[in-house]
């Protein structure tokens, strides 16, 4: 009898001895007794199905659920910092009374500095995302962050001087990706499996509700003849944070950090708090996860050296996570997106909408279509997977960058009817690469990175995503200056490379525990054992539901 037969075996006798419905019935009893460091990956994928079923986790409409959402859209202020820059920005920098404050223009060489100086901070910030979440845990390192970010807005709304304001602008990326990374760690490592997806979904998507207050503010602020047009807008960046300082500390810290630190018996009892149906830490759920934590955490890895980044890049199956973390940074920012995001006002006025009030209005009306586009995405994305939502997205953002510039080209003839069709599908773009990318981006690389390199692997790859962000804001404004239209197709033929390396490279990792990972990694072809894996737990799991209805109905 192999492994899987032993477990399904104990399962269904489990469930003739418990057919009392008020008592446990034995979900896997490897699980129960201990065993699960012993158990394939197959076995423990299929035993988490079944776990799920004798435990569904928290009733959706009790108390506990509430209090667990506060925690959530506490940690989400992290990501609606975020979101709120980049478009505070975009609206500031169409306002006439900033660009005469500071001498500037809307698509000027000064103008990429500007938003450049934010994307610098956040690149500064690997050291400090690096070290705090792993140091002084994930909830203080969100503190930390929040605060910096806090002066940084302060300091940028009150400059009286661009010295000033670029000051304040680096503490704001410095703050804001401090928080940004350690709250991606503390949401998927408290969140379980069955939910993980749409949790961490929202967290990234809160980055529209940044950008809902950002642009809604911006429309009656700029209507102001004075320089609080701009310095209003900035200095609510920091509203947010505040909230997330306010109740930060409040929160119960990450359990995989809290066991990495010697702290077991917090671990379980936070574990059952936020996990399990009747709070019960002897549940096979909780068990199983436990047992999971306890072989994948050393409480002498590499998370307690700072300055020890070799773990990352020691084998092949390192590698290979930290290169998927680095695909979901590249095209996560260069899908076209950055160019919507940080310069919609400038391509509204291209496709010949000059008046910057109206910019604004369309700018808000961006936010909301996009946000949609996020809700619907994370919505689907334990359902549908992570893969083929990213290679859908990414085939969409190639689409629409092609029809953009033919419609905004200059071949044939110009007119409103077509300039709002572009309007319309940039638009649309956005709608799409939220609906299939932006979940992902906090979701898949907390996911595909071990504990060891969570912390760690998290800031280096915000590292990346802000290194290739350079290119959006340092390179966009005098793309758009010279090309045009043009640009579009730049980044289309960059979505066709990103569709092929999706395609050949990215795994599933749908409703596997963040410890499954190791052996998925652990395969010659890490894509090929996540589907199989998939496949095998799902067949496993029915199987053991009709043995298991096969018994009662005997009984």
């Amino acid at each position: 009898m192999d492994s899987h037969d032993k477990s399904s075996a104990l399962h269904v006798e489990g469930a003739a001895e418990h057919d009392v419905p008020s008592e446990k019935v034995d979900t896997v009893g490897a699980v129960l007794a201990g065993q699960v460091h012993d158990m394939s990956i197959e076995d423990r994928a299929t035993a988490l199905r079944l776990a799920q079923q004798q435990d569904p986790g928290l009733d959706p409409f009790s108390w506990r659920m509430v209090k667990f959402t506060l925690i959530v859209l506490v940690c989400c202020m992290c990501s609606g910092d975020s979101g709120f820059d980049g478009t505070v920005m975009s609206s500031v920098n169409s306002m006439t009374q900033y660009q005469k404050y500071f001498n500037l223009a809307a698509a000027s060489s000064k103008t990429g500095i500007v938003f450049g100086m934010y994307t610098i901070g956040q690149v500064v910030a690997f050291f400090p995302a690096s070290y705090l979440p792993d140091r002084i845990g994930r909830r203080w390192s969100m503190l930390v962050g929040n605060v910096v970010l806090m002066a940084g807005a302060l300091v940028t709304g009150f400059a009286t001087n661009m010295g000033m304001f670029i000051g304040g602008r680096f503490l704001t990326g410095l703050g804001c990706t401090t928080a940004a990374t350690a709250a991606k760690s503390y949401m998927s490592e408290i969140t379980s499996p069955a939910s993980r997806g749409r949790w961490m979904g929202l967290l990234n998507s809160f980055y529209y509700v940044g950008q809902l207050i950002a642009s809604g503010i911006a429309i009656p602020l700029g209507l102001r003849p004075d320089a609080w047009a701009w310095r209003s807008p900035i200095i609510l960046q920091a509203a947010p944070a505040i909230i997330n300082v306010a109740f930060v500390l409040l929160l119960p810290e990450s359990p995989r950090w809290l066991y990495s630190r010697g702290h077991k018996e917090r671990a379980v009892s936070i574990l059952a708090k936020l996990h399990s149906r009747d709070m019960d830490p002897h549940s096979p759920l909780i068990q199983l996860e436990i047992q999971e934590i306890e072989a994948n955490i050393s409480l002498s890895g590499a998370d307690k050296r700072w300055w020890d980044f070799r773990a990352i890049f020691n084998s092949a199956a390192n590698r290979y996570r930290f290169g998927l973390c680095a695909i979901v940074s590249c095209w996560g920012q260069l899908s076209g997106n950055g160019l919507i995001t940080y310069f919609l006002p400038i391509l509204l006025q291209q496709a010949g909408i000059v008046d910057t009030n109206r910019q604004r209005v369309l700018n808000f009306v961006n936010s909301i279509t996009s946000f949609v586009g996020a809700l619907t995405g994370t919505a689907i994305v334990d359902k549908v997977g992570r893969r083929k939502l990213f290679l859908f997205a990414e085939i969409s953002c190639m689409c629409g960058m092609a029809i953009v510039a033919g419609l905004l080209s200059d071949a044939g003839t110009q007119n409103a009817m077509r300039a709002n069709a572009g309007i319309t599908f940039i638009f649309l773009f956005m709608v799409f690469f939220s609906f299939g990318i932006t979940p992902l981006q906090a979701l898949y690389p907390a996911e595909v990175l071990a504990f060891e390199n969570r912390a760690k692997g998290l800031a280096l790859q915000g590292w990346v995503t802000n290194a290739v962000s350079l290119i959006n804001t340092f390179g966009l404004p005098s793309a758009l200056a010279a090309l045009t239209w043009k640009t579009y197709l730049i980044f289309m033929v960059w979505d066709v490379v990103g569709v092929i390396t999706i395609y050949w490279f990215v795994v599933e990792t749908k409703q596997l525990s963040l410890e499954d990972m190791d052996e998925v990694f652990m395969a010659p072809n890490p894509k090929k054992r996540s589907f199989e894996l998939a496949k095998l737990a799902k067949e496993r799991a029915k199987r053991d539901q009709e043995a298991l209805a096969a018994i009662r109905h005997e009984l």
